[in-house]
């Protein structure tokens, strides 16, 4: 793509709708919650999960609905007479807990000269290309951040604002043909659970979508699998003043564990491309107990067993070290990779592809250094890579997000559906 043009004309002219519906979404807190047990965790998702049930009645879609769990769901009919798949578009509603979502400040940032951009929220914070290298590829694009003292929301608003803004267009085109496409913003994505009660047989798709990516032109079709580990060391609590021999620390002890985590690898921050990790994200302590919260990730099983069995291993060797304390050790599947169950449909990537192309960029297959609703709905037997959005530096307050590759994003929407109703390539 040149400096300032976009990837097609499509991709132009549906730019500003996007945008536009995106500047509103991300003004919504919706920050999910992983310590709550409702569904959805946190009330203030439902805020723009009602809007977006009034947006897409509004368009005429007479089924769309909200449901009991914080599921939107709609159907844009067919406009052609000849079968055609049943193509499902997803995007999920919540931000991740990480960073602030409150009281975000979208800005704009046109014409990008290569520079240093300020975040007037932060006086310290900067974006630039030494921290964003992906930036030099927007030399003359518009950048959207926040204003640096909270996270931006394009995960995921801007796959919501995509979808709904390729909606749009095709309701106001019903010349194109494409066969039904059903469409659904989750809850909780962000914490693991965004489709726990996912009605997938309501669904009803034959293969489905998460708009949910980053970079432009790429299309995700392999996840991490996923295990959460809970380790809670259960201490003996006594006075200060008399704890001689007698004071167990479950503070000092978790510590101690941390510390035998290894320093230069195994971590999100010494490893990349399918290398996998160990690594804490959530630590509560007490005088009595502590619990650390872990989470485990690689694309490969065999390994993804090997790293809890080294964690395993670090817990019993603190509790070897200290008899006196009781240490437990709970994990939980979170997602696996989804790549397998993609594999089986092989249209449902080489589909996307076109509709890339015909949207006007190079399509690029990548994998996932993490997880989408994608990864478990492959799983339950419905194929559903991830396509781009393009934003960047996710569940960070210099999350950015260009709008030109919004622009494509939704344009590649409407091209995929019209691919799905074509004759399959022999």
């Amino acid at each position: 793509m040149s400096a300032d043009a976009f990837a097609s004309d499509l991709a132009r002219e549906l730019a500003p709708g996007a945008l536009e519906r995106f500047l509103r979404y991300v003004r919504i807190d919706t920050q999910s919650d992983p310590s709550s047990l409702t569904q959805p965790t946190t009330a203030k998702q439902l805020d723009l999960s009602r809007l977006l049930l009034a947006e897409l009645l509004a368009l005429g879609l007479a089924d769309a609905e909200l449901d009991e769990h914080g599921y939107v769901f709609t159907t844009l009919p067919a406009t052609t007479d000849a079968p055609a798949p049943v193509v499902g578009l997803l995007a999920h509603v919540d931000t991740s807990d990480a960073v602030s979502g409150t009281d975000v400040k979208p800005c704009l940032h046109e014409r990008y000269d290569g520079g240093r951009i300020p975040l007037p929220g932060d006086l310290s914070a900067v974006l630039d290309q030494e921290t964003a290298p992906d930036l030099a590829d927007h030399i003359g694009h518009t950048i959207v951040t926040s204003d640096g003292s909270t996270l931006l929301g394009a995960d995921d608003k801007a796959g919501v604002a995509e979808i709904m803004a390729a909606v749009t267009y095709l309701v106001a085109h019903p010349e194109l043909p494409h066969g039904p496409v059903r469409i659904a913003f989750t809850v909780d994505e962000e914490v693991g659970r965004g489709v726990e009660r996912f009605d997938l047989e309501k669904f009803g798709c034959d293969v489905a979508y998460t708009l949910d990516g980053s970079r432009a032109g790429e299309i995700e079709d392999e996840t991490f699998s996923a295990i959460q580990v809970v380790i809670t060391l259960r201490g003996h609590s006594v006075h200060p003043g008399s704890a001689k021999g007698r004071l167990v620390n479950p503070i000092k002890l978790a510590a101690r564990l941390v510390e035998l985590l290894p320093k230069d690898t195994l971590s999100p921050e010494t490893t990349d491309d399918r290398e996998g990790f160990v690594h804490p994200v959530r630590m509560e302590a007490g005088a009595e107990e502590a619990q650390l919260v872990f989470i485990v990730r690689d694309h490969d099983d065999a390994k993804l067993a090997a790293h809890v069995a080294f964690l395993r291993s670090l817990a019993d060797r603190v509790a070897a070290e200290e008899p006196r304390a009781q240490i437990s050790f709970e994990q939980q599947v979170q997602y696996r990779n989804m790549k397998a169950a993609i594999d089986r449909l092989p249209r449902a990537v080489t589909a996307a592809e076109e509709a890339i192309r015909r949207a006007g960029l190079e399509p690029r297959r990548a994998i996932i250094r993490g997880g989408t609703d994608g990864a478990r709905l492959s799983e339950l037997g419905l194929p559903t890579p991830n396509v781009f959005t393009g934003g960047h530096d996710y569940h960070s307050c210099r999350e950015w997000i260009c709008v030109q590759d919004m622009g494509a994003a939704t344009a590649t929407i409407v091209h995929l559906v019209q691919v799905w109703a074509e004759p399959e390539p022999a």
